[in-house]
């Protein structure tokens, strides 16, 4: 094992740019984890990188969409094994500029084309993901019992809500490998195909949402549902009928009800860069205040 996969630092050839790499399909940004001989293991440098390009697509109005994948065989085969052993050391003194959930946060829809091993953190930033495709091929584990690990970064809170508590914990307390088919029949993802196809369905099931739904309303949407997880129905009837009065005065609608009379694709205005949304109210969808 070489010093830098010890300290789980990036190869000294490797360019911390290229540790995720980012492709334009269109309106649809492609973001790959890009260490493909460690399976695209997790660390700072490739974390900082993922998270410097999805602020980069946040403020980009020509993006209206994003996948997320690894290269190789691997989706993100967890943190890098190297870098764990020196953590207890450094617990509870390092800063983040982010939250770890910050994918959550952002705005437009990411999609995860899972096309292999999804391993503790990598299965988790899969689940940060809007929705998630899966080759049926695809290992997926939480991993962390068997470190001596918990449910980190609020897996025990995602889990629960995408498979029920009693499926959430047999995945966490066994760290048992399932693959995409049992993945998409407990509801762990939404799509599978095969391995090969994987990738170009993610990119069209994004493309679809880029060319024909409104950015404004898929953003207000993802606050929305990530808000009322947490909430009692009636509040969040009455935060919705506040949304729909608003959307009613918004270029949006006049655009969505004009493009079906006319039978044409519509041309909804890009998401406004996230400075202006926090400065405006009725381009800000409430910041996600979820636990993620």
């Amino acid at each position: 094992m070489s010093a830098a996969e010890q300290t789980g630092a990036a190869p000294a050839e490797q360019s911390t740019d290229d540790l995720v790499l980012a492709e334009r399909r269109g309106a649809v940004l492609v973001l790959t984890f890009n260490r493909p001989d460690r399976l695209n293991a997790w660390n700072n440098d490739l974390e900082n990188r993922y998270f410097e390009l999805l602020d980069q697509a946040e403020d980009d109005p020509e993006v209206r969409a994003i996948v997320v994948t690894g290269a190789g065989r691997g989706f993100c085969a967890g943190a890098d094994m190297g870098g764990l052993q020196r953590i207890e050391r450094a617990a509870g003194r390092s800063v983040r500029p982010r939250p770890r959930n910050f994918p959550r946060a952002v705005g437009k829809p990411t999609i995860a084309a899972i096309n292999g091993a999804a391993a503790g953190l990598g299965l988790i930033e899969a689940l940060f993901c809007d929705v998630r495709f899966c080759a049926r091929e695809a290992k997926l584990t939480t991993a962390f019992a068997k470190r001596g690990l918990i449910a980190e970064y609020g897996l025990s809170w995602i889990l629960p809500r995408l498979v029920g508590p009693s499926r959430a914990l047999d995945l966490l307390l066994s760290s048992r490998v399932i693959l995409g088919e049992e993945a998409e029949r407990i509801g762990l993802v939404d799509f599978v195909a095969d391995r090969d196809d994987v990738l170009d369905a993610a990119v069209a099931y994004a493309a679809d949402l880029a060319a024909n739904c409104s950015p404004w309303s898929m953003a207000a949407m993802k606050q929305q549902v990530l808000r009322h997880m947490d909430t009692d129905f009636q509040t969040a009837v009455a935060e919705s009928d506040a949304l729909m009065l608003e959307s009613f005065e918004r270029t949006d609608v006049r655009e969505g009800v004009a493009s079906y009379v006319e039978k044409r694709p519509p041309a909804f205005a890009p998401l406004a860069p996230r400075a202006e949304r926090d400065a405006t109210t009725s381009d800000a969808p409430a910041a996600a205040g979820a636990p993620a």
